[in-house]
């Protein structure tokens, strides 16, 4: 599976909003203008992901003098996995069908890949679902360790 760039950003853009608190460690409201710089992101781009990660409910924005998006949750409670799937849809390794159902076992091998396909999909789901935006702020920060690929994978 690849990670769309509107996932690329949207996980961005809430990190970005997620390393925004006042002195009290309240989150504060940012403008779209703001993340977009901070991120580097195309603004106009930066809307629409943000518009779409607010009617997924990961976002609220606030009106006003000082207003601009803040989390809809605590960054404890948004993992990756959330938001990619709010502005890309479920996160599965592509649209092949599942095993044992609609004839997938009626051709030579076929049923076996899409067991296959179906567990790497999970794979996936389940590694980002390990990390939520507080985890991911804290390495920002460089306040906890960064993430390295097991020795086995290199």
């Amino acid at each position: 599976m690849r990670i769309s760039t509107r996932g690329d950003y949207a996980c961005r853009a809430l990190l970005s909003l997620a390393l925004r608190t006042d002195a009290a460690n309240a989150p504060t409201p940012t403008s779209v203008r703001d993340i977009a710089e901070r991120t580097g992101l195309p603004q106009p781009y930066l809307e629409q992901i943000l518009l779409a990660l607010k009617g997924a409910g990961l976002v609220r924005s606030k009106r006003g003098v000082g207003g601009g998006y803040i989390l809809n949750r605590s960054p404890e409670e948004i993992t990756l996995s959330q938001i990619v799937s709010a502005v890309d849809g479920p996160i599965t390794l592509g649209d092949f069908g599942q095993p044992h159902q609609d004839g997938a076992c009626d051709h030579e091998g076929q049923c076996v890949l899409l067991a296959i396909w179906e567990q790497a999909g999970a794979h996936m789901r389940q590694h980002l679902d390990g990390y939520t935006l507080a985890t991911i702020a804290s390495i920002s920060r460089g306040e906890a360790e960064w993430p390295h690929l097991p020795d086995h994978l290199h």
